[in-house]
């Protein structure tokens, strides 16, 4: 791995993890449990478009294991892993399709990652019953999607091509 990569992958999982702290330190939360604004996808949407696929989720991968390990716990690294990586997904086969812009891309990683989070919900507490709450986290998902997808159109576009 090149010395620019390192530092690339460094600078964007540092960068991260300082989004995470301040929306968790801030309150950047919506008004219903479990949401967020989802700053750090930011940095994701970012490596997705300016970087690739792989490294988007490599860094990605690496900033839920921190963040977890620095803020949380195991329960919030299922809880994150599930959701960035089912988000990640949706989010890199929408880009692939070069049918949607940024922020339509943005919306669908909001909504999955919220998803992939309730499988765990699901699962941890043996319920299907708390999919009901799928419904209040997808109007989360949707108006933080949106926000953070115009953020990201607008760094995407200032930014050049991180080649690594």
């Amino acid at each position: 791995m090149s010395t620019r990569k390192i530092s690339i992958y460094g600078l964007l999982i540092a960068l991260a993890m300082v989004l995470s702290w301040i929306e968790s330190r801030f309150g950047f939360t919506m008004m219903v449990p479990g949401m967020k604004l989802g700053l750090t996808n930011l940095v994701v949407l970012l490596a997705l478009y300016k970087i690739g696929y792989k490294d988007a989720i490599i860094i990605n991968f690496i900033r839920i294991l921190l963040v977890s390990m620095t803020f949380g716990n195991m329960f919030s690294f299922f809880y994150s892993l599930a959701g960035g990586l089912l988000s990640g997904i949706v989010m890199i086969i929408l880009k692939k399709t070069d049918k949607v812009n940024l922020v339509t891309v943005s919306v669908m990683g909001g909504i999955f990652h919220n998803v992939g989070q309730i499988i765990v919900a699901m699962v941890v507490m043996n319920t299907v019953h708390i999919a009901y709450y799928l419904a209040v986290l997808w109007v989360s998902g949707i108006v933080a999607g949106v926000i953070i997808g115009i953020l990201s159109a607008q760094i995407v576009r200032r930014i050049p091509e991180l080649n690594i």
